[in-house]
């Protein structure tokens, strides 16, 4: 209905370009919205007040003019002029009921658009470090990741999912020389655990495979393991501790067997990323590993490309990109002088390979402690030719987890953490999705476990949950007095659906729509979650205070058909959002 408005509007002015103005604007300056307020109409727009400058005319008189022009339409029962120059738009009851016969029409595809027009766009999102279990904090990126790409592919984007396998690197040292440790311990080596190694008892489970797979063939004696490496934290530093620990382990066990370790490290801990995943609704349509990425030959390719462009230099025995020409704060080294290449150098690559792919927007769902990656990826991007702001990173703020009024402490290299399957585990797949996209992104967020688990209006997934098991519950008690639906009768007198109860009914109805693009656009899939709340709100107003099962057929029927579309909206959206709609509660 908005766009039709906005069509009606702009075809007003069309009338009008040339003479009461000057020129015809652009069609995204043609703009209607919601009203808040009923007596002012359903929508409104500020057009003439915007337009009244360069037609030098009064607002309100353009206004008036444009009202004039406005062709005739079923959808308008009239407009007016108000305030200083807006136009307020009725809608005539007839378009309220053509909309929900579009919605029993489309079913699961209504509030879809082609507002992406089949633009491609990947979406890579979670990309945790294989370094032990997803944690809540994940779970949040998880859940926003997976909805934001849902949503994008109902607006009519060509959406991809992607999971960036951290498994190159320090850490993926670290976590295997953690297990090795643990390995020793079990093994009967008695020698103390390195301050910065990997705590949690999943490293202990690495470990026992270790042991299963390899008996004592990796087992060294405790002495000397520790002959010779600097002080540990707190009397040293941890950081050197665990270098010169992982460098005496691939001198003692080798490199190949230390390389084993850590690919048995691996495997398990992305298996169990992947399971955790699979298990919580989310799906990827690829996963990209970063150490194989580095070996097909994609940042030498990059980096050949920043080279012929000029936009490399060496100083100081590395290799630096030129990044602030580009914009960036400062030049970044992508070689250094042993050469090894920079993580910086990865990433700029893995973008341009993102884009050689086909892809027109890359969104990259991080962490908020990510939060000047993007201008150095941009910087990147543009140096080898590609629009920088292509690039979009929604940075997803942490998650405080709270049991009651206590805080649990969350800390991934101290094991002081809450994993992601736990959290599922004691609240459900529904409330963790639907909890975690409660607040916008960029906000942080309190995750309220008793809340979660609560069976009460005050939990906003259950009251959802519960307006669909409840029109559920009203065809049940149809058919049990032996009555059935008649959609034809029910849609043809929906025009009658007058209460200030229906008329609610109906207006947050054919909201969805318009508010599912505003999600897609804003990237902002908690506006979803919010609807859906709202949606329910006005639902469970009207259960309580009519009665849908009535003697008069065509009533009925009508009341039913709004209360049917009301359970096929909040369907549509709750899949959107990865949670369930049930038919009973």
């Amino acid at each position: 209905m908005k766009q039709e408005l906005e069509q009606l509007l702009l075809a007003s002015l069309t009338r009008l370009a040339g003479g009461v103005l000057p020129q015809l604007p652009a069609a995204d300056a043609v703009v209607v919205e919601r009203t808040r307020d009923a007596q002012h109409g359903d929508f409104a727009s500020n057009v003439a007040l915007r337009l009244a400058k360069s037609a030098r005319k009064n607002p309100r008189e353009l206004a008036a003019a444009i009202v004039a022009a406005l062709p005739q339409d079923p959808l308008l029962a009239r407009a007016e002029v108000a305030g200083a120059g807006f136009i307020n738009f009725h809608l005539a009851p007839a378009a309220y009921a053509r909309e929900l016969a579009a919605i029993h029409e489309r079913g699961a595809a209504y509030g879809e658009s082609q507002l992406g027009a089949g633009e491609r766009v990947l979406v890579e999102f979670v990309s945790a470090n294989p370094t032990g279990p997803l944690h809540v904090g994940h779970g949040r990126q998880a859940a926003y990741g997976a909805t934001l790409a849902n949503v994008l592919a109902a607006a009519g984007f060509a959406v991809e999912r992607e999971y960036y396998i951290n498994d190159a690197g320090r850490q993926m040292d670290i976590l295997a020389v953690s297990a090795w440790v643990r390995y020793l311990e079990l093994a009967g080596e008695s020698l103390p655990f390195p301050e910065n190694g990997y705590r949690g008892d999943y490293v202990r489970a690495l470990a026992q495979e270790l042991r299963g797979s390899f008996g004592d063939a990796l087992r060294r004696p405790a002495a000397a393991v520790l002959a010779g490496l600097p002080a540990d934290a707190p009397a040293g530093d941890k950081e050197a501790y665990i270098d010169a620990l992982m460098a005496r382990a691939r001198e003692l066990i080798g490199a190949q067997d230390f390389q084993r370790v850590l690919q048995l490290a691996l495997s398990r801990m992305l298996a169990d990323i992947r399971g955790d995943l699979a298990e919580f609704g989310v799906r990827f349509d690829r996963w990209t590993s970063e150490r194989e990425f580095a070996e097909s030959g994609a940042i030498d390719h990059a980096l050949a490309v920043l080279e012929q462009a000029g936009h490399l230099y060496r100083e100081g025995g590395a290799l630096w990109f030129r990044a602030t020409a580009f914009g960036d704060e400062k030049d970044r080294v992508v070689v250094r002088e042993n050469g090894q290449r920079t993580y910086f150098a990865s990433d700029i690559a893995y973008h341009l390979a993102k884009r050689e792919r086909g892809f027109a927007r890359l969104i990259d769902v991080l962490g908020a402690d990510h939060h000047g990656y993007v201008a150095r990826v941009r910087a990147g991007l543009s140096a080898m030719g590609q629009p920088g702001e292509c690039l979009e990173a929604p940075l997803i703020q942490f998650v405080s987890l709270y049991r009651g009024a206590e805080k649990i402490p969350m800390g991934k290299r101290e094991a002081q953490f809450v994993t992601l399957r736990q959290l599922r585990t004691e609240v459900g797949n529904d409330a963790c999705r639907f909890f975690y996209l409660m607040r916008s992104h960029d906000q942080p967020l309190d995750f309220d476990l008793e809340l979660a688990k609560s069976r009460s209006n005050e939990n906003p997934v259950y009251y959802i949950q519960y307006a669909h098991a409840r029109v559920a519950s009203v065809m049940k008690q149809l058919a049990a007095r032996g009555l059935s639906f008649d959609r034809t009768t029910g849609l043809a007198a929906a025009v009658g659906l007058d209460s200030a109860h229906e008329q609610a009914v109906l207006h947050a109805l054919t909201r969805y729509p318009e508010m599912l693009e505003q999600a897609a656009v804003n990237r902002a899939p908690h506006a979803l979650a919010h609807y859906l709340r709202e949606l329910a709100n006005v639902f469970h107003t009207y259960y309580n205070a009519e009665q849908f099962i009535v003697e008069d057929p065509r009533l009925r029927n009508a009341r039913l058909a709004l209360v049917l579309a009301v359970a096929q909206v909040l369907r549509n959206g709750l899949t959107l959002l990865g949670v369930s709609a049930p038919e009973s509660m």
